[in-house]
């Protein structure tokens, strides 16, 4: 019988493979009663500083019989597996084979998913495949010129591929499991299944992409790199096919995963009748801080930084509109976010050993469709469009990025342009006064919300904290309205919006999920398809 036994805490000195005799001795079994054990979910107590704890649930196999008495706080029930729902094909016919847009995290699942059930997809990216993506990425850190088809944001693994690997997600149950399972078989360590705050690491992402192509194409998938979605060819209300760069395409059934910087996708959708809406976004700064100053904030003794390595943080600062840090990269480096010339934007990413100097997290807010100053679909496109352009110009043209320390931005000083500001950034900063590029109500929350955040830290969190600018891809400032029966645009046969770019995720894991569900969708109504 399985039992879930949940809040037990050990000393983050324990060994993982002692869980066995302490749960036993917490419960007072004999270890001959335990049949098996896995964790369930891991995480880490940080509230006091100088006596930090790990906090499992761990799912124990033990006969039915076997007499249980949970001491202290631990949680003690029945556990049930959770149900993976995997259906047959249905029965429609299905005369072409899908195609999926995009080969990001909710591309790349639909795919894997399809692919395991037989349907052969085809997944177009605009991109290159991972390696022909890095030397292009590796030639622009060093100064060369932007590629617009193949950059941090496009090109096989999407933005998910470059932008830190946090599968941190909100929700939970068996999709989220299955998604998670997947990540380890095509490369990902064990523990990413049961740990709170999992990380893949910017320098595993590409090799695990590439795992899942070598998978689906093993199954009968087929990529198509350089390919980028020009246009839909609709009939009487069916997707007829897809015209690309690369020619047209037939397909009746489109997983539309391009992610949330195809801005000239959202034009062509638009122009096409799709229902696109304006939703809210989350953009700001980024803030970068000595790795060091994390570590001494969150770990009350020394030894604790080569047990668990570089400290993070999460902080929000309630308000008008909350500030908080998004996408906290412990040991890592500040990146460009950058889908077309003549822009900037920041982004933040770190490799799995989290070993460079610096910590660096977003610093974002919500804006909501109102305050764009337009009803258009778009608006908050041409907002993000607007920001960067004046982010690209104010620093030269040159892909510098934008920097002020916290104390100059707090107190409205301009920075000499000759300041040394320390920051991970490889193409080079300018000081600059970061408030200009700033919608109004982003500007205000980040002013009223930081020295919030300090007080959290008792004056730690700002003294060496510099910023960086702007930060505009916390998530997609578009939505394209879909069924929430069939995952298909609303009165349009064959076409499901998946993931960020579509309005419908928000990280790695959660725009997984969305592919997926929108795969088994489609494999629960079409027989395989017919076609050679």
């Amino acid at each position: 019988m399985l039992f879930r036994v949940a809040n037990l805490r050990t000393p983050v000195e324990q060994p993982e493979a002692e869980l066995p005799v302490h749960v036993c001795q917490k419960l007072g079994l004999q270890e001959t009663e335990l049949r098996s054990w896995k964790i369930l979910r891991k995480s880490l107590d940080a509230r006091q500083r100088h006596k930090l704890q790990f906090v499992y649930s761990l799912i124990l196999d033990l006969p039915d019989s076997t007499g249980l008495n949970a001491s202290g706080d631990l949680q003690l029930d029945a556990y049930r597996e959770k149900s993976f729902f995997d259906p047959d094909p249905g029965g429609q016919p299905l005369r072409s084979r899908p195609v999926i847009v995009g080969s990001g995290p909710a591309g790349l699942l639909a795919g894997y998913f399809l692919a395991l059930k037989g349907y052969r997809p085809i997944i177009l990216e605009r991109g290159q495949a991972v390696k022909d993506r890095v030397p292009a990425i590796r030639r622009f850190d060093g100064g060369g010129d932007h590629d617009s088809e193949n950059n941090y944001l496009f090109g096989e693994g999407g933005a998910g591929c470059f932008s830190d690997g946090k599968l941190t997600c909100r929700i939970t149950g068996a999709d989220v499991d299955w998604v998670l399972r997947s990540f380890v078989d095509c490369g990902g360590r064990s523990s990413l299944t049961y740990e709170h705050r999992p990380h893949l690491g910017s320098n595993k992402l590409p090799l695990i992409c590439r795992n899942y192509r070598r998978r689906i194409e093993a199954l009968g998938g087929e990529y198509r790199f350089g390919c980028r979605l020009e246009g839909l060819r609709i009939v009487d209300g069916q997707l007829q096919g897809l015209e690309t760069s690369s020619g047209f395409i037939e397909t009746l059934q489109c997983i539309l995963a391009m992610g949330h910087s195809a801005r000239d996708t959202y034009r062509m959708l638009l122009d096409a009748g799709l229902p696109l809406q304006a939703k809210a976004f989350q953009l700001g700064l980024r803030i970068e801080q000595p790795q060091s100053v994390v570590n001494d904030h969150k770990y009350g003794r020394p030894e604790y930084l080569q047990q668990l390595g570089a400290a993070d943080y999460s902080l929000v600062a309630k308000g008008e509109r909350d500030l908080f840090t998004f996408c906290m990269c412990a040991g890592g480096v500040v990146i460009p976010s950058i889908s077309e010339p003549n822009m900037f934007c920041s982004n933040g990413m770190s490799n799995s050993r989290h070993d460079t100097p610096f910590a660096n997290s977003g610093l974002v807010v919500t804006l909501a469709p109102e305050l764009f100053g337009s009803s258009h679909p778009l608006a908050g496109v041409e907002l993000q469009r607007r920001y960067e352009a004046k982010a690209f110009t104010m620093t030269g043209g040159d892909y510098s990025a934008p920097v002020q320390r916290a104390d100059d931005f707090l107190n409205g000083r301009t920075p000499d342009s000759n300041q040394k500001i320390p920051s991970s950034y490889q193409r080079g900063t300018m000081p600059m006064n970061l408030s200009e590029l700033l919608p109004a109500p982003v500007l205000t929350a980040i002013m009223n919300g930081l020295p919030v955040m300090d007080q959290k830290w008792k004056g730690g969190y700002l003294p060496e904290a510099v910023l960086v600018g702007p930060e505009m891809r916390g998530s997609s400032p578009v939505r394209i309205d879909r069924d929430r029966e069939t995952w298909q645009v609303p009165g349009l046969s064959g076409i499901y919006p998946v993931g960020e770019g579509a309005g419908y995720a928000g990280g790695i894991v959660t725009a997984a999920v969305d592919g997926l569900r929108a795969a088994r969708k489609l494999v629960e109504t079409f027989a395989q398809p017919s076609d050679g």
